[in-house]
């Protein structure tokens, strides 16, 4: 005797059919996803990871390009932290790290200046934009001539004033080389992480402001109180971009020493001496090598700098 369902009671048959049904499309969700998703992991895994694997086993051999790869362990390291050359290119990345709060404090002052309901302010934002669209390859030959001696535009204005007495070795003594080119990639960031203060300045409510002048705050301390608090995201991805931007420089330095990392290397970076052991000496291995300690330091500083900013964010909460 075959059994019927209740009236009104589910059919037990057309429940496991419309089940089957669900199951289905979500497995043909699921695996359109994976279907758009495919072609970055196939992108990421092609141009991240072998190359990664491939350096890092490089970095243990002796290679020139030329000829095939040599297994010397861990002589490249040991060559690498005895080499007085490559302590300076860390040295000086490290210093280089000083324009990454200039620029977290220009471009949040220009975001302000800039975060205003003016006829044409969107004229002065591009205007301001525009040093971080250009090339680095031009930015650098104008910087030259600026900082050029005795003709330069600095030292013409400052010789026709009477300033100074000599011409400024901007970018032909040790002592200022660095700093030269430091200045230039203040120039060209301000603009890009001028935009990105900007967006999140346009989402500090207005009535935050209103309500300080209210309770007798000034512009700087409703800038320092509601602004900055109301921003801290941004900063935090300000800073690490920017530092990672600032520890592997390479095009400023290349442009503006003419390829040789200023007298005496005194504009050598880790990234410029990665360069010339690589293109120039043809030392692949030992390039890797740097690679490898220059990757380390990165991504290091990287989260400590995340680690430091959220603990400064949660302790002013």
């Amino acid at each position: 005797m075959v059994s019927t369902p209740y009236p009104g009671s589910p059919d037990p048959l057309a429940a496991e059919a419309i089940a089957q049904g669900k199951r289905r499309r979500e497995r043909r969700r699921t695996l359109t996803a994976y279907g758009f998703l495919l072609p970055s992991f196939v992108f990421f895994f092609i141009f991240l990871i072998i190359p990664l694997i491939t350096v890092v086993y490089l970095s243990f051999t002796n290679y020139n390009i030329v000829t095939a790869p040599q297994w010397v362990g861990m002589d490249n390291y040991t060559r690498l932290f005895q080499d007085p050359l490559f302590w300076r290119g860390l040295r000086n990345s490290f210093i280089y790290l000083v324009v990454t709060p200039i620029l977290i404090t220009l471009s949040i002052a220009l975001a302000i200046v800039v975060n205003r309901k003016l006829r044409g302010i969107f004229v002065f934002r591009t205007i301001y934009y525009i040093p971080a669209v250009t090339s680095v390859v031009a930015v650098g030959m104008i910087f030259e001539i600026v900082f050029a001696e005795p003709s330069g535009l600095i030292n013409g204005v400052l010789l026709a004033l009477g300033w100074i007495e000599r011409p400024l070795n901007f970018l032909t003594h040790p002592d200022s080389t660095l700093i030269s080119v430091m200045l230039v990639t203040i120039w060209r960031g301000i603009g890009f992480y001028m935009v990105i203060f900007l967006a999140a300045l346009q989402a500090v409510p207005e009535e935050l402001y209103e309500a300080a002048a209210i309770d007798g705050a000034n512009r700087f301390q409703q800038h320092l109180y509601i602004t900055v608090p109301g921003i801290r995201p941004a900063i935090i991805f300000v800073a690490i971009i920017s530092s990672i931007s600032a520890l592997k420089v390479f095009e400023e330095i290349f442009v503006m020493t003419d390829g040789s990392a200023g007298v005496l290397d005194s504009a050598l970076t880790l990234m410029f001496y990665l360069y010339r052991q690589g293109f120039v000496n043809l030392n692949a291995g030992y390039a890797a090598a740097i690679a490898v300690i220059f990757t380390i330091v990165t991504l290091g500083f990287s989260i400590a700098n995340l680690r430091f900013l959220e603990r400064g964010s949660r302790d002013n909460r």
